[in-house]
């Protein structure tokens, strides 16, 4: 007979026992999940390693002057103060030079803007327009004197039963380096809508010229108002272009826009009102030490930074008998014989300040830095270029050795790929094991299947002998 469920023929848990020959079969696969665990903790590690060192050389290059530029410029910082802060403002940069100027601003740069002439045709933005056409805008130059086009749109009003709106949006539309709007105004006389055009340019570079349509034609040479033209007169609410125009230490300049950059080197004014006959001081000092400073502080907190994760990445704790996830790591080793060396540093040249403990940086017992402020002031005081020499050698030699570890080359990416290629390999090994396991309980099963029927045949077998025994007796008496 056949037996359904594994143990009803023999009485016997199969199941159970099938399952703690299983859990022996599996100690291996169980061996090979941990060590993937292991490996995998170790590639999050190293990650971890690596952004702490990648944030490192990124502090170090903050050391490093640029192609061409000395250490000492490398950390100068520039500050630019006004006088009179209602005239202007400044901001000083690398390139400016310290002293005392005088600025004197005698007009400011402002667009120009153009007023359609008032007329009982246009009492609303959808007054129809009394003429048609295409209008040309064209933008260009006085500062020869007369107008110089350097380019032009054309708006297309030919269409009968276009309106005072229509001729505002197809200008706005059209990106002719203006902008148009519609001022409706009430007096006297009525309601009077105008056009207003104003130059996206300011100064005398966005001079607008306008031609072929009646009613709102304009020509810079000849600006005199009359009818058919826009007016850039003050009085009819119009503005005429102008140069910002102001005097450095007496010498007149002029400019199209407010900010000036061009003027003096490293230096930028925002020129704000003038002040016509009282000139103010402008003052541009060099501060020598606090970007040095912030450089030095800025490499300290990344090393910091590092050398903390480096620790607690290969410490062991005695209490919970847990060790670090790099604990005795080559690579990890590595990188900490790297920061020892590297903090040992030298400058080079003549000055006294050949090392960073020199300039008041001082190794913990943990290593950790520790910069003495007081001791970089007074290094800093007493030779500047020598002090900026030091931290440029720094910042090169860290760069360097870092490249070496976090590049796509580095020997952190090389263990990284190491170990992911370990996990590849152990990945196919628990396959292949699942699958054998797979097999054996399979066997299991089968095996155990047939024991229960033979135990089951055994047990009826026995059971009838039994009843048959019993039965002899009776038998014997019967004859």
């Amino acid at each position: 007979m056949a037996i359904s469920s594994l143990g009803v023929g023999s009485g016997l848990d199969l199941n159970g026992i099938i399952t703690k020959l299983m859990q022996v079969e599996q100690q291996p696969l169980i061996g090979l999940q941990r060590k993937e665990a292991n490996v995998q903790a170790r590639i999050s590690a190293l990650g971890s390693l690596k952004s702490a060192l990648s944030s490192l050389q990124t502090s170090a290059s903050g050391l490093i002057p640029a192609s061409g530029q000395s250490a000492a410029d490398k950390f100068a910082s520039f500050k630019a103060t006004l006088a009179d802060t209602a005239v202007a403002s400044a901001t000083a940069s690398t390139g400016a030079v310290a002293g005392l100027y005088s600025l004197e601003v005698t007009a400011l740069a402002q667009t120009q803007r153009l007023v359609s002439q008032q007329s009982a045709s246009y009492t609303s933005s959808t007054s129809p327009l009394t003429a048609t056409g295409t209008l040309r805008i064209a933008i260009g130059s006085m500062s020869t004197g007369s107008f110089v086009e350097t380019g032009y749109k054309d708006i297309d009003m030919s269409a009968s039963g276009k309106t005072l709106a229509d001729l505002r949006d197809a200008i706005n539309a059209a990106a002719a380096g203006v902008s148009a709007t519609i001022i409706t105004t009430s007096n006297v006389v009525g309601a009077r809508a105008q056009l207003v055009l104003t130059s996206n340019a300011t100064g005398q570079a966005g001079v607008m010229k306008l031609s072929g349509l009646s009613g709102f034609n304009f020509d810079p040479d000849t600006p005199a108002v009359v009818p058919g033209t826009m007016s850039q007169e003050s009085a009819d609410g119009g503005q005429v272009a102008q140069n910002a125009a102001f005097k450095i230490n007496g010498i007149p300049t002029t400019s199209n826009s407010n900010t000036v950059s061009t003027v003096l080197d490293g230096l930028t004014l925002t020129l704000l009102k003038t002040n016509s006959g009282s000139p103010t001081t402008l003052t541009v000092t060099k501060d020598s030490s606090t970007g040095l400073k912030s450089a030095l502080n800025a490499l300290i907190k990344s090393y910091n930074d590092a050398n903390k994760t480096a620790r607690e990445l290969g410490a062991y704790d005695a209490s919970t008998k847990k060790a670090g996830a790099l604990q005795g790591d080559a690579t990890l080793r590595g990188v900490q014989s790297q920061f020892r060396s590297l903090i040992a540093t030298t400058a080079g040249g003549t000055s006294v300040y050949q090392r960073l403990s020199d300039i008041g940086v001082a190794v913990q017992k943990d290593g950790s830095l520790l910069l003495d402020s007081v001791k970089l002031d007074a290094a800093i005081t007493a030779d500047y270029t020598g002090v900026t020499t030091l931290a440029s050698a720094v910042g090169t030699a860290f760069k360097s050795a870092l490249e070496g570890l976090v590049s796509s080359t580095g020997n952190i990416t090389s263990a990284t790929d190491s170990a992911n290629r370990i996990i590849k390999d152990l990945t196919k090994q628990q396959q292949s094991l699942s699958d054998r396991l797979t097999s054996v309980e399979s066997r299991y099963r089968r095996q155990f299947a047939a024991l229960d029927s033979l135990i089951a045949n055994l047990n009826k077998t026995s059971n009838y002998l039994a009843q048959q025994l019993a039965n002899l007796p009776n038998v014997s008496k019967t004859n």
